[in-house]
């Protein structure tokens, strides 16, 4: 019988025989197995985040709980509890968005992945697609239905300004197109679409009505259904009070129809609603098109059941205060809007104009530096000419109104502006 020092030489001669052959790591026979590179071995610690109030353009601060919910253990994304997770957000997607459809889902992605997936299957090449355009949101479904080679009709808003429902209108009936487009909180320019007359317009011409609301979604008045929208994405990250990375969408069943009956499958796979839509459960069944993302639906979740417990008309009506505070306290430092016309005016996403002699990056890096509060400059066609503040989800609170306000009063009067 061997000793317990004998076996303890065989083991470790064992291992040496075992590494001298390559076989250590799980390599292919052949591979060569270098040195390590440890120049760039990192990062290093536990991470560190700042605390900051988010009260630009978004994202905005999540909800604390929401930012538990994404602590709890993973599950598998078949697991049945999962897929009940999945089914409680479609129904918080109804609520939110005012409607009995069936098919709502979150796209895995951000409000882009949202926008592109509603390009992407509802328009076929040489569709007749009319945008309607008040800021820098209508130029990128512009250039991605281009990409999706639909023949596209730009209808342009004076800067500051909404759409008509004249101009859309004459557009609609002169071009009979596919498609409308429209952003209901344009967040670049701070303008809130009116959708008044359009779902019926609409209907009328054989034009299916896609709405952006990424900015305006649990903020603003939508009612899906009623208004006759056909389909809708939004963002999770902004009046929804959620992290980044999911994008809530709604088809009607005229928009349903048109993606069955489309004469080639969309030019995505990542994002077809023919196949996302089947793991969502949308035809009666479940099947696996990708892995998603667990902990963010895991938020999703719990920011739909924040949703339906406040309660949308309760919703509404705490952002809109919230946005008249704002403005009482920023007319008081003799501030204007950028949107002079109070029917076109945004009230999640503010636009401010910058006075003359003010430095606006300066004023937003004092905000920021003083007060930990991010105030964000202009976007696209605003840039240099506006401030923009937030007021959305989570952050919609008086005291967070108190300090955009004093941050404006003392990085103006540290300009000599006050």
């Amino acid at each position: 019988m061997r000793s317990a020092k004998q076996v303890v030489q065989a083991f470790s001669s064992g291992l040496r025989a075992f590494s001298s052959k390559g076989e250590k790591y799980a390599a292919r026979a052949g591979e060569h197995i270098p040195a390590f590179d440890n120049s760039s071995r990192g990062p290093k610690g536990v991470m560190e985040v700042p605390s900051r109030l988010l009260m630009g353009p978004g994202p905005a601060n999540a909800h604390p709980r929401v930012l538990a919910a994404m602590s709890l253990p993973l599950l598998g994304h078949m697991h049945p509890p999962f897929l009940k997770i999945m089914d409680e957000i479609q129904e918080g997607l109804r609520y939110t968005f005012q409607t009995k459809s069936k098919y709502t889902l979150m796209a895995s992605g951000t409000g882009h992945a949202g926008m592109e997936m509603c390009i992407a299957n509802l328009v076929e090449p040489g569709d007749k697609v009319v945008v309607g355009t008040a800021g820098i949101w209508g130029d990128r479904v512009a250039e991605m239905t281009r990409r999706f080679r639909g023949d596209v009709v730009e209808v342009r808003a004076p800067l500051g300004e909404a759409l008509t429902y004249d101009a859309l209108k004459a557009a609609i009936t002169a071009h009979k197109p596919k498609l409308l487009f429209l952003c209901q909180g344009e967040s670049s320019t701070g303008t809130h679409q009116s959708l008044a007359g359009l779902g019926e317009l609409c209907r009328k011409n054989g034009t299916l009505l896609l709405v952006d609301t990424v900015c305006s979604l649990g903020g603003v008045p939508l009612f899906a259904d009623d208004w006759g929208i056909d389909a809708i994405y939004s963002g999770s990250q902004k009046c929804l009070s959620g992290p980044p990375g999911a994008a809530p969408v709604m088809l009607g069943e005229r928009a349903l129809e048109k993606l069955l009956a489309r004469k080639s499958p969309p030019a995505t796979y990542n994002l077809d609603l023919n196949l996302v839509g089947d793991y969502w459960g949308w035809f009666g069944k479940r099947s696996y098109h990708h892995t998603g993302p667990v902990s963010t639906f895991y938020a999703m979740r719990e920011a739909m059941a924040i949703v339906a417990e406040e309660g949308l008309d309760a919703m509404w009506k705490r952002h809109l205060d919230m946005h008249h505070q704002l403005w009482a306290g920023l007319k008081s430092l003799g501030l204007k809007p950028f949107v002079e016309k109070d029917e076109f005016r945004l009230a999640t996403v503010n636009t401010i104009k910058v006075p003359q002699g003010v430095d606006w990056a300066a004023l937003t890096k004092f905000a920021m530096d003083k007060y930990q509060v991010e105030i964000a400059g202009g976007l696209g066609p605003t840039v240099g000419k506006v401030f923009r503040v937030g007021i959305m989800g989570y952050n919609a609170k008086p005291q967070n109104i108190e300090l955009v306000v004093a941050a404006f009063r003392e990085g103006l009067k540290a300009q000599g502006k006050l």
